[in-house]
């Protein structure tokens, strides 16, 4: 079922205002599943998006489909909730496919790959192109399904004990990156990538474990205080242009459901998908600010280690091409509609912006 397909017929703000005709509500039994999170309570934001989505199926169910939301940690380890969906343990995650990448390298793809698709771009891939299909067929391998969760729009790129002025400041330097693959051409740069749930991280930075780490942007990362611990906040996060969380769902338990249900799980998917960007955009623009007034020094990358980011980004997707199939032939098609989207972003859209970065309002 496609998620615009549902919308269209029924228009989500009627649902959501009016909610599902009584004969289709009592229809259903009441059921309870719970939800594994990968990320701490702490961030409304990311960790949010998980209790839209639940509070949409509540409300859309009169009451008859509660989803309970456990963070990172509380049920299962962050980054073992895929496991806890495959197996059953619980019949939904809310997570960063990228966490996955050890598992396969395909993974990745559902979320972003260095110097990918933007949040508007990805749900292009993922709503008209053939995004969600390969995935969710690469996913059935791990008895799961999947729907929009989120996106944070590009990030940042990160927080660092000290400057980068060049390639050769990566040497050795320990940092926390989001996904294995972007760990993978860090450590092209000679950088050591070190793998720590968002709820760890600033102790790890405190006590000088790591020497840098990102996560996601201005908003979250003012909340965790690593400007604290790192005065220097480098841009942009070229590893996450547009990443995607998603809500994982065990392949038994959806089918489980009634097509009206299955609608319901669909549409309050799409809800919280879209609610999470926005919410990003409406509140990094204050938490940047402030983050500046507080004597962060907020840097560009330079582009001699954009280049080389880019260089070793290639010779790692192409190693990648040689050892999985799956991430084969994902990336290609992805790839694909990447180059007809950058070309029409350097018209329109890339104008405009650059126009108007440029002007006093």
């Amino acid at each position: 079922m496609q998620r615009r397909s549902f919308v269209r017929q029924a228009g989500l703000a009627g649902v959501l205002a009016a909610g599902v005709a009584p004969a289709v509500v009592h229809a259903q039994a009441n059921i309870r599943w719970r939800l594994a999170s990968s990320f701490p309570k702490s961030l409304d934001t990311i960790y949010g998006g998980a209790e839209v989505f639940t509070k949409a199926v509540k409300a859309m169910t009169g009451g008859k489909f509660e989803i309970s939301v456990h963070a990172g940690g509380e049920l299962m380890p962050a980054f073992g909730v895929v496991d806890g969906v495959q197996n059953g343990t619980v019949e939904v995650a809310h997570s960063a496919p990228y966490y996955f990448y050890g598992k396969n390298p395909a993974f990745a793809l559902g979320s972003a790959v260095p110097f990918g698709l933007n949040a508007r771009q990805m749900n292009a891939w993922m709503a008209h192109g053939n995004g969600r299909k390969l995935m969710n067929e690469f996913y059935a391998n791990y008895n799961m399904t999947s729907f929009p969760g989120g996106n944070t729009g590009t990030q940042m790129g990160g927080w660092f004990r000290k400057e980068i002025k060049s390639v050769a400041d990566f040497k050795g330097l320990k940092m926390r990156l989001g996904g294995g693959l972007v760990g993978e051409v860090m450590q092209k740069l000679g950088a050591v990538p070190q793998s720590i749930p968002g709820g760890e991280l600033y102790q790890a930075l405190e006590k000088g474990t790591i020497d840098a780490a990102e996560w996601v942007g201005p908003y979250d990362d003012q909340k965790l205080g690593f400007n604290k611990v790192a005065p220097f906040y480098y841009y942009p996060g070229w590893w996450e242009g547009g990443p995607e969380v998603d809500f994982y769902i065990n392949q038994k338990a959806f089918d489980s459901l009634t097509p009206e249900y299955k609608a319901i799980i669909e549409a309050a998917s799409a809800l919280a998908s879209t609610d999470m960007l926005a919410k990003y955009d409406a509140l990094n623009p204050m938490a940047l600010k402030q983050l500046v007034a507080a004597k962060t020094k907020v840097l560009p990358f330079s582009q001699a280690v954009l280049e080389a980011s880019f260089k070793a980004s290639m010779e790692v997707f192409a190693a990648n091409d040689a050892k999985s199939p799956e991430w084969k032939k994902i990336y290609a098609d992805m790839r694909s509609f990447q180059r007809d989207q950058v070309l029409w972003f350097r018209f329109a859209e890339g104008r405009f912006d650059s126009f108007m970065a440029s002007q006093k309002l």
